[in-house]
């Protein structure tokens, strides 16, 4: 549900999360905005340590501190400033409103309670229901992602369930208050690949089934290919290209998307080597003076070494933060 009948349900504008380091303070998401409509699916995606999972714990004002802090921005949902409210309302907004699925299960799940205690809860924190209803609950949940043998399930431990049982669990926990947007965070990354598309193929029915919106975040272009509606591309704690996925995967604006496709195998070409990116990400504490992707860019010009370019619009919802591509109006292909 995205385009002009859609209702606008998060906005970031202008987010800029801070820590500070043994070298200075890192700017580890910087100016960064973007929205998401209900019951749409986007997908951020960008390398390793390019500002996506803090750009998550931002959302959810989860940020470590005193070393990690919100320094600017406005963070809405549905209207209301999320970086306004006393820390007991935004509780009440975590799991309730918002909700989301870390990257491991062993490390969010509490060893030493069943997963059915773990899923309660939380429904009796954000919903006042007794032990026993939220029990019930809980097994709902289970059953709801399509755990097998839930009432049984819901009694065992974490160690007792395999890698993908413990990703549905956290799919359970997270879906038990009805969120109306989820956020997911790499939630495929320690599976194999078959039960990944299984996660993936169920993520994306409950979506639908709940009317929620999905935040994904990962690094793999196939995922996003396919389960997502838009796309935001992260660089050096920067959205550097959005638009509607079919746009941006078929004529990418950003020397960096552009190189990002490059990169992935495709069938047919199992002889010839694949297309890498030169260079590496720069440090944060020591971006290069001007756009922060220049020195590994193909496209770069003089003017490039001037300017570190915001977003700006491409018409037909796309915009990007390359000064190539507004002059040229899109790169050439």
């Amino acid at each position: 549900m995205s385009g002009n009948d859609a209702k606008r349900l998060l906005e970031v504008r202008g987010l800029v999360t801070a820590f500070d380091t043994s070298e200075g303070i890192v700017r580890a998401v910087d100016d960064v905005d973007f929205h998401i409509d209900e019951g749409e699916t986007v997908a951020l995606v960008g390398e390793s340590g390019c500002g996506k999972s803090v750009t998550a714990l931002s959302i959810l004002r989860l940020v470590q501190a005193p070393a990690g802090r919100i320094v600017a921005g406005r963070i809405a949902l549905s209207g209301m400033s999320l970086l306004e409210l006393p820390e007991a309302a935004m509780r009440k907004v975590r799991g309730a409103e918002i909700a989301m699925i870390f990257q491991e299960p062993m490390t969010s799940l509490n060893p030493v309670l069943t997963v059915g205690e773990q899923i309660a809860e939380a429904v009796r924190l954000h919903r006042g229901l007794s032990r026993a209803a939220a029990w019930k609950e809980a097994v709902r949940a289970l059953e709801l992602v399509e755990m097998p043998d839930p009432a049984s399930r819901a009694s065992s431990y974490p160690h007792q369930l395999s890698g993908g049982m413990r990703q549905r669990v956290m799919i359970a926990m997270a879906l038990s208050c009805s969120p109306r947007l989820l956020i997911a965070d790499e939630p495929t990354t320690a599976l194999d690949v078959t039960v990944q598309a299984q996660i993936l193929e169920l993520l994306d029915s409950l979506r639908a089934r709940l009317g929620m919106a999905l935040l994904l975040i990962t690094h793999d272009l196939g995922v996003v290919a396919e389960r997502a509606e838009r796309v935001l591309v992260m660089y050096a704690g920067r959205v550097i290209e959005e638009g509607p996925v079919d746009q941006v995967f078929a004529h990418p604006n950003h020397p960096y998307t552009r190189g990002l496709l490059r990169s992935v195998p495709r069938l047919g070409r199992e002889r010839a080597p694949l297309a890498t990116i030169p260079g590496v990400v720069p440090k944060l504490n020591e971006l290069p003076q001007g756009c922060r992707f220049r020195d590994r860019c193909d496209a770069a010009i003089e003017t490039c070494a001037a300017i570190d370019p915001p977003l700006a619009p491409l018409g037909q919802g796309r915009r990007v933060a390359c000064i190539v591509a507004i002059a040229q109006g899109g790169l050439q292909p």
